[in-house]
């Protein structure tokens, strides 16, 4: 599926692991596809985000409080968790259902919402992020794009 990625979409997965990282986290989760699609910033995704007056730091501090700091720095590969997995099947659930042979940050994006109680949801959540908004503001902006 990552061969599907585009160059912006495959940075955010190596953005979230290094979120991850940051975090002396063991693995790759929803709460770091967060981070890594905020902190890509120029995608589609990190647009929406943006519009929405969410920040690297505001989200980073929340994924914190949520999650708190792991012990030690991890080495090696970092497995994505389960919820990450599902994030990702839905990114490509979202590019096929819209006709497309490619997954962008704004799939990835939308991938992430859809787990009403993943980490990342609920930290959007807890940022005064509305979901549904989300979703929402994603259909405006990539209508703005296609009308160029």
């Amino acid at each position: 599926m990552f061969e599907k990625f585009t160059d912006r979409a495959r940075r955010i997965i190596v953005l979230s692991q290094d979120e991850a990282r940051t975090l002396n986290h063991d693995s790759i989760g929803t709460e770091h596809l967060l981070l890594g699609l905020i902190r890509e910033d120029e995608g589609v995704g990190a647009q929406v985000l943006k519009n929405l007056g969410l920040t690297l730091e505001d989200v980073r501090r929340q994924v914190e409080e949520s999650r708190s700091r792991g012990e030690s720095a991890p080495s090696g590969y970092l497995p994505f968790t389960s919820s990450a997995n599902e994030v990702l099947q839905a990114a490509n659930q979202e590019s096929v259902q819209r006709g497309l042979d490619h997954i962008g940050t704004e799939h990835l994006l939308l991938g992430l919402i859809r787990d009403r109680a993943s980490v990342a949801v609920q930290v959007l959540v807890k940022l005064g992020a509305d979901p549904d908004q989300v979703g929402r503001t994603m259909d405006e902006l990539l209508q703005q794009y296609l009308a160029r």
